[in-house]
Parts: C-alpha cells; sequence; structure tokens
C-alpha cells in the first residue's frame, strides 16, 4: 500500500450507491426552504401594512422595486449601481479573506508540527483572538488613511486567528495511524503533512472557512459603513442617513445574496471533501 493510496479521500472509495445518495437534491428540504423565505415574507407585509410608514418599514414590494431599480440606477449620482458597489465588496472580501486562509492555514500547518512554534504563538493567538476586529478601525484610518489597505487589514486580522485555531484542531483530530503508516512507508515528516494530514483535514478546515466568511463580511461592511466610497456598506451609510428605508434593506439583501453564492461554494467544496456532509 503507498501512501498515495493511504491519503486517497474516502469519496474516491465510495459505491456508486453511495455516489448517487450524495448527490441527490433534497426536493423537501429546498421546498421548506422556500415556504420559510414565504412566511417571512408574508409577516413582514403584514407588519409594513400595520405600521403603514415606509420610513420605519417599507413593504416588500416597495423594496424589491428599489431593489431591481438600483442594480441599474446609480447610488449616489455619481457613484456606481447596487450591483456594482456589491462587486466592490465582493472583491475586498476575496482578497482579504482569500489571504486569510492562505496565512491562517499555513500557520496553523507549521503550528501542528512544530512543538516551539506552536508554544511561540499560541499565546498571541489567544491574546488577539477575542478581540474584535472593529476595534481596530480607527487605528487602521489613523495608520493607512481611507484607502483599501484599511479594509484589507481589518479583514486579515479577523479571519487568520479563525483559520489558525481551525486547521489546529483539524490537524490534531487525524488519526496517529494514518500518520504513522505514511512514514513506514517512507514519506517525509513534510510529505505526510501534506498528503496525509492535510488531506484528512481539510473538510473541518473548510468549515473553519465557512466561519471565517462570516467574520469577514461583518468587517467590511463594518468598515464600508465609516471610511469608504464605495460597497454595500457606504450605501447602507448613506440610505439611512437620507431615510431612504428600501435603500438599506436592499443593501441588505445583496449582502444575504452575496454570502449565500460565497458559502454554497463553500458547502459544495466541503461535501467534494467529506463523503458524510449533507
Amino acid at each position: 500500500m503507498s501512501t498515495d493510496t493511504l491519503a486517497a479521500p474516502v469519496a474516491e472509495r465510495l459505491t456508486p450507491a453511495v455516489r448517487r445518495r450524495r448527490g441527490d437534491i433534497s426536493w423537501r428540504r429546498v421546498a421548506f426552504g422556500l415556504l420559510g423565505l414565504l412566511i417571512t415574507a408574508l409577516v413582514w407585509e403584514l407588519v409594513a401594512a400595520l405600521k403603514h410608514d415606509p420610513v420605519i418599514l417599507p413593504s416588500v414590494q416597495s423594496t424589491a422595486s428599489t431593489f431591481w431599480d438600483y442594480l441599474s440606477q446609480k447610488y449616489p449620482a455619481q457613484g456606481k449601481t447596487l450591483g456594482q458597489h456589491a462587486l466592490v465588496s465582493a472583491a475586498r472580501i476575496l482578497a482579504g479573506w482569500g489571504a486569510g486562509v492562505v496565512i491562517g492555514v499555513a500557520l496553523g500547518g507549521v503550528m501542528a508540527s512544530v512543538r516551539i512554534v506552536r508554544y511561540l504563538l499560541d499565546p498571541l493567538i489567544e491574546i488577539t483572538r477575542p478581540l474584535p476586529p472593529l476595534a481596530f478601525i480607527p487605528l487602521f484610518i489613523v495608520w493607512f488613511g481611507i484607502g483599501e489597505t484599511p479594509k484589507f487589514a481589518l479583514i486579515l486580522i479577523g479571519v487568520v486567528p479563525v483559520m489558525i485555531i481551525a486547521t489546529v484542531a483539524a490537524l490534531d483530530a487525524v488519526p496517529t495511524e494514518l500518520v504513522q503508516a505514511s512514514r513506514s512507508l517512507g514519506a517525509s515528516a513534510f510529505w505526510s503533512l501534506l498528503t496525509v494530514r492535510l488531506r484528512s483535514a481539510l473538510p473541518s478546515i473548510i468549515t473553519g472557512m465557512r466561519l471565517a466568511m462570516g467574520g469577514a463580511w461583518t468587517s467590511i461592511v463594518a468598515v464600508e459603513l465609516i471610511a469608504a466610497t464605495s460597497g454595500l456598506g457606504y450605501v447602507i451609510n448613506n440610505a439611512g442617513v437620507n431615510l431612504q428605508t428600501p435603500l438599506v434593506i436592499s443593501g441588505i439583501l445583496a449582502i444575504s445574496v452575496l454570502g449565500i453564492l460565497f458559502d454554497g461554494a463553500l458547502r459544495l467544496l466541503h461535501r467534494a471533501t467529506d463523503p458524510t456532509a449533507r
């Protein structure tokens, strides 16, 4: 038996019947999800009708109309469309989150493999982990201004600790027998880390990536509310100042849509690496 056989994902060794079950779409789950959204929309419409104040709570129809209109209409007049603002926020998220994932997984791998490094970095991680990234916004604005750098740095400091902890925990949970078997077959410590430990830990690491993505959205929207001239946080803040509540909710819905798309992509990746994922 080779190290490649040991490291091969379990999904590659599944029977055709199990693979078919994994590929099936749970239409019942989809139906109940759509029903939940419909009930939420009906309750929203009912409360909006009872309040009868579009500034406090606009109707579903008014919000949907505003969302659609601003997909092609610029806001502010010399700014960008809602879709363009969403792309700006998404680009910032992908840059900061992607860099944070790479750095966090790399540091987590080193910490899980080299005890001295783990002892050196673990106190720093524990000190910084409870700190909310939003607390650094004023400091980053002073250091870096209101350009893209503080936004990137804010996402980074929120993502890296989460990914380090997720990576270390996932690697520690890999059965020792797998590592010992790969080493007995001639794999070096580094090769065993890459082909056995990381591949076995990948589903848990992807779960950490999903958690970090949620924190990244919190950070970027917060900093766009304060120090930005574009992005969904900027739109929400300006619309709120001008009492354009339908546009505020439209911005929030745009964040939800992007969040669902990103998380859906990560869920598909998780299912590809874990045969038991649903």
